[in-house]
């Protein structure tokens, strides 16, 4: 019985004097980076997993080049807060952090201040050498593990850029206000600049004045990669902001208004990403022309009496997506609330995510959200809301949505607080939505 060969990929794409990244008026060569990636990959303690937890994007892949060449996985927890490092380090005692910003509470190794070394070129990695483990958000229980080989990265990455026409972009830079080590964030930003010959800002800005920094410091063409949550703030703060060349969005719906207002503050089209931890990303749509989500070309959806479930290069076996889909063509389809998502009461049905986007829609209000009071008593569903608009009252945001929604659908209660509790991918916590009741889950 033949054996057959293994497949390998490159760690980048780059030619040696192209760009990987920029940090303020500095460039980050990819010569340089092959020369770190191999004197740090000579540094690493000799352990199997590796949580790589530098800001700073430039060393943050350095870090995973350099595990990739020492055959670590690089684990990537949700949130980098202490409870979840301590969590992952019982899972995977064998585990040490990489951290450019102080010791954590894991066995650490600190990001060198000085990688000078010779010229070294980067070898080809398996296919099917484990390079991750992200892990799903936990939203229904424990965080679960999803590894994924080299190989499904790679082809991610790949028909990502086949869909968005890389070539067309070429020399461009990605800002993004995402975190590098959520699924998301890997994939449309350091596999996607890795494969594509593209440079990456080394910061992550969220604040409008600092995405705006970071992209006047870089020269056309642009990509910001981003969230509904981050654009929202983007849009109310247009003044000066710099034209990009393309727009990803990601994480959470994302209103056709909201689509077309950032279109027109950054002057370029924007692609919504379509995925999930499991699957990683897997279709795509022009938010203000189409409906329709468009498959990638290495990836496949299967639909039975259990569910949907991707396949395909692309993806690591076959994966589950928890989303209501409904087929429109043989690559296209459209998304239904999921099942934990609608919202019953006395008979009449929506969905979260519409009452969210009502809620939204009122001038005014900057940031909000509803959830069910799973703690409400009776056969009858119950709906809270909270919400964050500085100049109206609770009674003016309810007259708004008394013209806007049933009134079966009216919260109660309706909270105005000074910020939503949303973590760093712009998703909110269910738990933290309820300690800023004043209620435990």
């Amino acid at each position: 019985m033949n054996t057959p060969t293994a497949h390998v990929y490159s760690v980048t794409s780059h030619a040696a004097e192209d760009i990987v990244a920029r940090r303020g008026g500095e460039t980050l060569s990819a010569a340089q980076f092959q020369r770190d990636a191999a004197a740090l990959a000579a540094r690493l303690p000799a352990r199997r997993h590796i949580i790589n937890l530098c800001t700073d994007r430039y060393r943050f892949m350095v870090g995973l080049a350099a595990a990739l060449l020492r055959g670590q996985v690089s684990l990537m927890p949700t949130a980098n807060v202490p409870e979840a490092l301590r969590a992952l380090a019982e899972d995977y005692p064998d585990l040490y952090a990489l951290t450019d910003t102080g010791e954590a509470v894991v066995p650490s190794f600190a990001y060198p201040a000085d990688l000078s070394g010779a010229a070294a070129d980067m070898p080809l990695i398996p296919g099917q050498q484990r390079a991750a483990v992200q892990f799903t958000s936990g939203s229904t229980g424990k965080p679960k593990p999803v590894p994924k080989s080299w190989s499904t990265l790679v082809h991610s990455a790949r028909t990502a850029g086949a869909r968005l026409n890389a070539p067309a972009l070429k020399g461009a830079t990605i800002v993004g206000t995402v975190p590098h080590q959520h699924s998301y964030g890997l994939e449309s930003i350091v596999m996607l600049a890795l494969q594509h010959g593209f440079a990456v800002e080394a910061s992550s800005p969220l604040y409008p004045a600092d995405v705006r920094a970071a992209l006047e410091s870089a020269p056309r063409p642009r990509i910001l990669v981003t969230t509904p949550v981050h654009l929202r703030a983007l849009v109310a703060e247009p003044e000066g902001m710099p034209v990009v060349d393309l727009i990803l969005s990601a994480t959470a719906p994302l209103p056709e208004a909201l689509a077309q207002a950032a279109e027109t503050c950054l002057g370029a089209p924007l692609v919504e990403i379509y995925g999930c931890t499991e699957a990683g990303q897997a279709a795509s749509r022009r938010s203000t022309q189409e409906t329709d989500w468009h498959l990638f070309d290495d990836i496949d959806l299967r639909q039975d009496e259990t569910g949907n479930w991707a396949s395909g290069k692309a993806v690591e076996g076959i994966a589950p997506l928890q989303d209501v889909i409904e087929l429109t063509g043989p690559r296209h389809f459209r998304l239904g609330a999921r099942a934990s998502e609608l919202v019953n009461i006395a008979g009449k049905r929506s969905s979260l995510p519409y009452l969210n986007n009502q809620l939204l829609s009122i001038p005014g209000v900057q940031d909000g959200a509803f959830l069910l009071d799973d703690d409400a008593t009776g056969p009858v569903q119950r709906l809270m809301a909270m919400a964050v608009a500085p100049a109206l009252t609770r009674e003016d945001i309810l007259r708004a949505l008394r013209e806007r929604i049933d009134p079966a659908f009216l919260p109660r209660p309706l909270v105005v607080v000074q910020s939503l509790p949303r973590n760093a991918v712009g998703k909110l916590p269910r738990t933290d939505l309820l300690r800023l009741l004043g209620r435990t889950s």
